[in-house]
């Protein structure tokens, strides 16, 4: 079993930063392609940024150019650098771990931009 926990949302403000953070409960990330997806109230959610287990990275239009996903394999973490923040990235961010016939979520972190 494959625990997420994310953390570092909180309230900003447009064209400010945040760094959302995703600790694994093992050693996973070699393995598991891994991803950030974030959801706001009525809608499906949506991917924002992958990070597969052989280290290719993408990203959705909407973030490209401003936020960057990274991990560090030794503190099983994975990162999600958001700048240049916009109202419209408020929502509800998940970090997600898959692999063949096994899918993990954490329980989100609330990120709001707003003045």
């Amino acid at each position: 079993q494959v625990q997420l926990v994310e953390s570092g949302g909180g309230l900003v403000q447009p064209g400010g930063s945040l760094r959302l953070s995703c600790a694994a409960s093992v050693s996973i990330f070699t393995i598991y392609n891994m991803g950030w997806f974030r959801q706001t109230p009525g809608k499906q959610r949506e991917l924002v940024a992958t990070y597969t287990s052989i280290g290719i990275t993408n990203y959705a239009d909407s973030v490209k150019g401003r936020f960057t996903i990274s991990r560090d394999n030794a503190k099983d973490t994975l990162y999600l650098q958001m700048n240049s923040l916009k109202p419209e990235d408020t929502a509800v961010y998940y970090c997600r771990a898959s692999r063949a016939g096994y899918l993990y979520w954490g329980q989100g972190t609330q990120v709001t931009v707003s003045s």
